[in-house]
């Protein structure tokens, strides 16, 4: 009875200690629990590759640059959002953010939140401050908006967060936060012939109150104070930091004279031009293009001074970057590549370029492309180019109707890389060795110009950007534009507004805020698709083209033959009789070819796609599965050995 006894004092010792064990396990996690809520609320490891949940050093480097307070107030209708899972995911966000951003901001921001409740003074007030409140199916209004105050009357809201904006949460917020700095933004000179500030449909569209400006300019004017130049000055002003010069029509010598001293000076400088401006060919609203519009652009003058080399009839074509396009009226066709228009990654990027870092992708349309000089004293640095399976085209192929089939069949890579944006600095020398060109005579009645600055040669600093594409302002190619809830919404897909702020910003020496755009666009092609796809287009294509060709041979033969009879099969010999008919069979069975071919290529690219969809939903976890049952009877064959050895 003794051992038995024992055995059965063991187990119970063995069942209280348990016990003990267990209530100690949950009284530490409960422990663990409060403390980690009061203590480290906002603790939290970010396991994304961008880092997308974590405060980026240019964030912390504005926080810590403010001289006075900033408070923050997010009107959030928490009670009445309780029904609407997607938008408490966003408020959550917003309110860690902002949580986050007050606590690195080191006293000087005050973050404070506001539940508006129906019929209340709150909700009175967040209308009157521009919060806009969305209607609901039960006849509320939710509010979900942010008002940003300083010490002097400052106020910059926010009207409402929406899902679409979510990406570029920590730009949107600490450029509040910036520009309620109360720090001079610095002053960006633009000369252009485009309608940044009215859109599509230029002045005209502007006069009538239906002007929008480009998604493009709006981002300019968030963090620089953007100002107009006429295309016709004699002299930059001296408030302007940066000069954007953006596809002009051609500039006189007393104007180009102006940007060179500028240069001389010490001023940065941004030069776009484009050999075939899409842009500009925009129709109005009369179905033609915009009256001045200008549809190449060039500056040989100062390229010449800055050592770059432009040639305006060569637009650049990329095999691997094309964008794809609907070709013809074609419904059942499958889109194509049009190689003149250029989605360009990462992998086409100088990222050791602080502007070029973080840009997620670049869109260009019909592009052109710079060489560096011979004997230059300016370096030149390639911030894009295009890959080694590219060419040139001449613009002129473009100006028209271009035909993207054709543009692929004749298309024959150089092995060269085309440069579509670049960084000149160093030595510069004036393009006016000779000083500034006669001024003009002042109109009648008008006073004579001001003298102007001393004429300088050369400057030892320049720093200058040149992009060779009008289009990376065009909203068609980087960003999808909408309305929701009353108010305008732009949904990038690619970084063109990234790119030329963060440039411009660079140039200027703020490079705070390059990384918190840059955050916003996450675009992860899958370029192993594209290449098999355009190995399957490229290998049909060639059939294709081949089986068109006899089409029209065919078809031009029986033409022939029916005008011999004027019509009248009964003129015909029967061997010409018989030619027609055997011709007649020979075009319905090649366009049969021809439509089987245009099958199997949209048989292999939706094969294609189902074997991914496979390998991504089922084949994975099935892999897993084996792999547990694997190692469950592994497990299970251990565990029978170690009970046969006891």
């Amino acid at each position: 009875m003794r051992p038995m006894n024992a055995i059965l004092n063991m187990l119970k010792s063995r069942r209280i200690s348990a016990g003990v064990a267990l209530a100690a396990a949950i009284i530490i996690f409960l422990a663990v629990n409060i403390a980690a809520n009061s203590l480290i609320r906002t603790a939290r490891v970010d396991l994304t590759q961008e880092g997308l949940f974590t405060l980026s050093d240019g964030t912390r480097n504005i926080l810590a640059g403010l001289d006075e307070p900033v408070t923050l107030r997010l009107y959030y209708s928490e009670s009445l959002a309780a029904s609407y899972p997607a938008l408490r995911s966003i408020a959550e966000r917003v309110r860690d953010t902002l949580t986050e951003i007050e606590s690195a901001g080191g006293g000087n921001i005050v973050f404070e939140m506001i539940d508006p409740e129906p019929f209340s003074e709150d909700e009175d007030k967040a209308a009157t401050l521009g919060i806009q409140g969305q209607p609901t199916q039960d006849g509320e209004v939710i509010y979900f908006g942010l008002v940003g105050t300083n010490a002097v009357d400052g106020r910059e809201v926010i009207p409402f967060f929406t899902a679409e904006r979510e990406a570029y949460l920590e730009y949107d917020l600490v450029s509040m936060i910036h520009r309620l700095s109360g720090k001079r933004r610095p002053v960006l000179g633009i000369v252009t012939n485009l309608p940044l500030d009215t859109g599509p449909g230029g002045l005209t569209a502007a006069l009538q109150g239906l002007s929008q400006p480009y998604v493009i300019y709006e981002y300019l004017q968030q963090v620089f104070d953007p100002t107009f130049l006429e295309q016709d000055f004699d002299r930059v002003p001296e408030n302007v930091d940066a000069l954007l010069i953006a596809h002009t029509r051609a500039l006189n010598d007393r104007t180009l004279y102006a940007i060179d001293q500028f240069v001389m000076r010490g001023g940065r400088v941004i030069a776009v031009v484009d050999p075939v401006s899409e842009i500009s060919r925009a129709a109005s609203e009369t179905g033609d293009p915009l009256s001045g519009a200008t549809f190449s652009s060039d500056m040989p003058r100062l390229f010449a001074s800055w050592g770059v080399s432009y040639k305006v009839n060569e637009v650049v074509a990329d095999r691997t970057r094309a964008m794809r396009v609907q070709a013809g009226s074609d419904l059942r066709r499958l889109e194509v590549d049009y190689v003149p228009w250029l989605a360009m990654l990462p992998d086409d990027f100088d990222v050791s370029d602080i502007a070029m870092a973080n840009v997620g992708s670049i869109n260009f349309a019909t592009a052109g492309h710079f060489t560096p000089v011979d004997g230059a004293t300016t370096r030149f640095a390639p911030l894009v180019a295009s890959t080694t399976q590219a060419m040139v085209i001449d613009s002129a192929e473009l100006m028209m109707a271009p035909d993207p089939d054709g543009l692929l069949a004749r298309f024959l890579p150089t092995g060269q890389r085309y440069v579509l944006a670049a960084r000149l600095s160093g030595p510069v020398r004036t393009a006016f060795p000779d000083g500034a060109p006669p001024p003009a005579p002042p109109a009648e009645g008008q006073p004579a110009p001001l003298p102007l600055p001393d004429h300088l040669t050369e400057t030892a600093d320049a720093n200058i950007i040149v992009i060779a594409d009008s289009d990376i302002f065009d909203d068609r190619f980087w960003v999808q534009v909408g309305r929701q809830g009353g108010q305008r919404v732009a949904q990038a897909f690619a970084g063109n507004g990234d790119f030329l702020v963060g440039a411009i910003e660079n140039m200027l020496g703020s490079n705070d805020l390059i990384s918190l755009r840059a955050r916003s666009v996450s675009s992860r092609p899958f370029t192993a698709v594209d290449d098999l796809r355009k190995a399957a287009e490229t290998r049909f294509l060639a059939e294709e083209q081949r089986l068109q060709a006899k089409l029209e041979a065919t078809a031009a033969r029986i033409q022939q033959l029916q005008q011999i009879s004027g019509g009248d099969s009964a003129v015909l010999t029967p061997e010409q009789q018989a030619e027609v008919e055997r011709f007649r069979a020979e075009l319905a069975a090649t366009r049969g070819e021809l439509r089987e071919v245009q099958r199997n290529l949209r048989r292999d690219v939706e094969n294609l796609g189902s074997s991914l969809a496979f390998i991504n939903i089922a084949l994975v976890p099935l892999l897993l599965v084996v792999a547990a049952v694997v190692l469950a009877i592994l497990r299970n064959r251990r565990r029978m050995r170690s009970a046969q050895v006891h």
